[in-house]
């Protein structure tokens, strides 16, 4: 489907859509693994955060910005690295956004200071930028259609297990302390898994590129980082600030910027140039309908495992090892039921997906019940919600991904796959900002006059940061139903 502000333009005959029997899964594996590693960061460090703040005596800001600088350019410069990926060749920005990604990962586990690391990771989030649209452009151009729900389904798992492992891993890392590395860990690990990966991508990944992508959209670049930078700091650094005017003056800002982005690219496409986004990609209902609820999904996701974190070791007084073991439980729920649903989503369509969306929402709204109702908050109470959460979050956030790709042409691949990344670390940024809110509003543990004072205080606000979850996993279960039924076969 075409926009009438752009031009048809004619596509060059597509090469064969590949088979089950030539679709290269040792390629698909690689950027798998790298696809792994951008998202691991943006939960790893979450654990990792008193043990930071405590050894470089960084101050509650500079601690955020730790934690935040990596998802800002991140989100800023994603759909860009889309772009480049399709024009100078995906397996090449792969590499090089991985290498910059290891190298910053060094430079974060050596940092004497708080702010030499806050500067690492923003250039370890620019490296992600590079890196992870091509994952999603990769397995578009490179998998046939029979194997796409296979192929997509597994990069779900990945991405989910990164979500909801991270803080796991950061606690067993952190836990074992070796050679005395502390926190420096989460970032060291990433060191020997970025060197292999970039050996064998430039061994193994195959290159493409889109056939229309001529040169850079320059005005384009400039305009859409502005409004998403403009976007993003607001959310991640307002609520530090206590929210100024110069919060929502962002916000409105953000807004223009958006509006401006998009009249110049449809002013790009009616000269017949080449837009950085092409606007028509969103008169597709299966990825403008899908964009929105990945945004949603994953501003519930994030900042739902954000202030649980927090109300494990502020509240229960639990180690960042012993935070991190209470997710295994929905970590290996969330691996069964993604590997579930890549195989249901093939017979049953988007009926997974609505059973998925309806569980998530009961799965918040038990947590949020359980806690208000009188239990105590314990890991035993939670534990069980949390893995009703990670059925729905499987049978979901999975074919999700999918849905919102499938009826993209592969020659768009690159700059849809920028633009569903962004959409996670907006949404992202989002949820940390409205959810840290209600948490941080509720929790107040000075107000109780039991014994366990923070306990009671930080199962309060899990009650009521549950219920804000709810809230949106019940506007995700809407857009769902406005997804298409049948999605067609994308073509090739």
């Amino acid at each position: 489907m075409t926009n009438v502000d752009e031009p048809v333009r004619p596509r060059p005959a597509a090469p064969p859509a590949a088979t089950a029997a030539t679709t290269p899964w040792p390629a698909v594996a690689i950027v798998l693994a790298g696809a792994f590693m951008a998202i691991l960061d943006s939960f790893i460090v979450i654990v990792a955060g008193p043990a930071i703040q405590a050894d470089l005596g960084a101050s509650d800001g500079e601690l955020q910005w730790i934690l935040a600088g990596y998802q800002l350019t991140y989100a800023v410069f994603l759909i860009t690295g889309g772009r480049l990926g399709d024009m100078l060749g995906r397996k090449r920005m792969f590499v090089a956004g991985m290498t910059l990604f290891t190298l910053a990962s060094v430079a974060c586990a050596v940092s004497p200071t708080a702010a030499g690391l806050i500067a690492a990771r923003l250039v370890q989030g620019l490296g992600a930028a590079l890196m992870l649209p091509q994952v999603y452009a990769a397995i578009t151009g490179l998998v046939g259609e029979k194997d796409r729900h296979r192929a997509f389904g597994v990069l779900g798992v990945v991405i989910g297990l990164a979500t909801i492992g991270g803080q796991l891993i950061g606690g067993l890392l952190i836990g074992a302390d070796v050679f005395d590395s502390g926190w420096r860990s989460v970032f060291r690990i990433n060191v020997p898994i970025g060197i292999v990966t970039v050996l064998l991508a430039a061994r193994h990944l195959p290159e493409s590129r889109a056939a229309f992508a001529r040169r850079l959209d320059l005005p384009g670049v400039v305009v859409l980082s502005a409004a998403l930078f403009l976007l993003a700091f607001p959310l991640i650094q307002g609520p530090e600030a206590g929210r100024p005017w110069w919060t929502w003056a962002g916000l409105a800002a953000s807004a223009l910027g958006f509006a401006l982005f998009v009249r110049i690219e449809r002013g790009v496409g009616r000269r017949g140039g080449d837009p950085l986004v092409r606007i028509s990609l969103f008169a597709s209902r299966s990825f403008s309908v899908g964009i929105v609820l990945v945004l949603a999904l994953y501003a519930v996701l994030t900042s739902y495992y954000l202030v649980l974190s927090i109300a494990l070791q502020d509240g229960l007084g639990m180690s960042a090892l012993g935070a991190g073991l209470v997710y295994a439980p929905a970590a290996v729920t969330f691996f069964v039921f993604s590997m579930l649903a890549s195989r249901l989503v093939p017979k049953y369509g988007r009926r997974v997906l609505e059973a998925g969306a309806v569980v998530l929402a009961a799965g918040y709204a038990a947590t949020a019940i359980v806690l208000a109702g009188g239990l105590p908050f314990t890991p035993g109470v939670i534990i069980p919600t949390l893995m009703l959460q990670s059925v729905g979050g499987g049978l979901l956030i999975t074919p999700a991904l999918n849905a919102v790709l499938t009826r993209i042409d592969p020659d768009d691949a690159g700059i849809a796959s920028g633009v569903l990344s962004t959409a996670q670390q907006v949404g992202g940024a989002l949820g940390v900002a409205v959810i840290g809110v209600v948490f941080f509003d509720s929790f107040h543990p000075s107000a109780h006059h039991a014994p366990q004072a923070a306990a009671t205080a930080a199962g309060h606000a899990l009650a009521m940061s549950s219920v804000f979850t709810c809230v949106i996993a019940i506007a995700a279960t809407v857009l769902v139903y406005l997804l298409p039924n049948h999605p067609r076969p994308t073509a090739r």
